[in-house]
């Protein structure tokens, strides 16, 4: 973004500006209604309408600790660049990212994601369509898999990243094999339906990232950010993403996990079939998936280093899983 872009966006909007300073991805504005942060939008004009309408709502319940939008001088959330480029202003504050060493700041986010679940169920006034079926989703990429093991074995010469693939693809596709196999015997169906009829929302991509602590004079704050990629969808899907991106950092440390569980079923309580659920997607080998693919859809005649250590790390991680879904959810391969 340059200069002139930011001012004239900010030209837009009814504060006056006291410094600027680029951060990730976005403008944080020090101004004289407090921190703003000015961020492109990354959202379709489709579903911004109900993205706003979301952040309305959960204010007007009460849900203070987020990123909300603020109006520009037209009265509108959404600023236009003569370029074409669509902006948004958000109240921001002077915070760090949630830190995944601290165990106390994951308990507390976890149960602040409870929280916002038990917010984020009712109808809206935007439809937001219901994510892909689990089944399907899963069938495609075992689909998947397979075809880009079927390329690799054409590959020639094969390197270093070809060759973990092919010696640990049947072991890892077993996992893969495991979780469609539980899952069609569960009562997904069954959650999937409610949480269409019942308009159920989920934060869409809640992890460390998007959790702000936020120093006050009295207290620590706790502000979740960019619901950008939410979704309706079975809500425990944004614990079961949160869990996963925390316990890979952390070796799947088994009291952790089973803390992170307590501390969100503590406000809202975790069903029979919820659970059943996050072992499932516990279970499916998501990132050794996402690797592949991310191989297949890459130019395959220069693999970095980074990719080998993804799969070598991927690889070695499944047995620390395997170890946590064992004591956790009681599951054998």
């Amino acid at each position: 973004m340059q200069e002139y872009e930011i001012d004239s966006i900010l030209e837009q909007y009814d504060v006056a500006v006291i410094s600027t300073r680029k951060i990730r991805g976005a403008v944080l504005c020090d101004t004289d209604k407090g921190l703003l942060l000015l961020r492109e939008v990354d959202v379709s004009q489709t579903k911004t309408p109900a993205l706003l309408d979301l952040y309305e709502y959960l204010e007007s319940q009460g849900y203070t600790q987020a990123d909300f939008p603020v109006k520009n001088s037209a009265g509108e959330y959404i600023s236009v660049t003569e370029e074409g480029g669509r902006f948004m202003l958000k109240r921001w504050a002077d915070g760090r990212e949630c830190d995944i060493r601290k165990t106390a700041e994951l308990l507390k986010a976890s149960g602040n994601l409870a929280k916002l679940h038990i917010l984020m169920r009712g109808e809206r006034k935007h439809n937001v369509p219901l994510t892909q079926h689990l089944k399907e989703e899963y069938m495609r990429h075992n689909r998947e898999l397979k075809k880009v093991r079927r390329f690799m074995r054409g590959v020639s010469p094969k390197g270093e990243f070809e060759f973990s693939f092919l010696k640990y693809f049947d072991g890892m596709y077993r996992w893969a094999n495991a979780a469609l196999t539980i899952l069609e015997k569960s009562d997904y169906e069954r959650l999937y339906r409610e949480s269409a009829e019942k308009f159920y929302l989920t934060h869409g991509e809640y992890n460390y990232h998007n959790i702000m602590m936020c120093q006050q004079p009295s207290s620590n704050i706790m502000m979740t950010t960019n619901f950008d990629r939410f979704k309706r969808e079975i809500q425990v899907e944004d614990l079961y993403y949160f869990l996963r991106k925390v316990l890979e950092k952390q070796g799947w440390k088994e009291r952790l996990g089973d803390n992170m569980l307590n501390a969100y079923s503590a406000i809202k309580p975790i069903s029979r079939e919820e659970m059943e659920y996050l072992k499932i997607r516990l279970i499916y080998p998501e990132k050794f998936w996402k690797i592949a693919d991310s191989y297949y859809r890459s130019n395959k005649a220069w693999i970095s280093a980074k990719s080998i250590e993804k799969i070598s790390v991927a690889i070695r991680q499944t047995e620390e899983k395997e170890r946590f879904l064992n004591n956790i959810f009681a599951f054998h391969l």
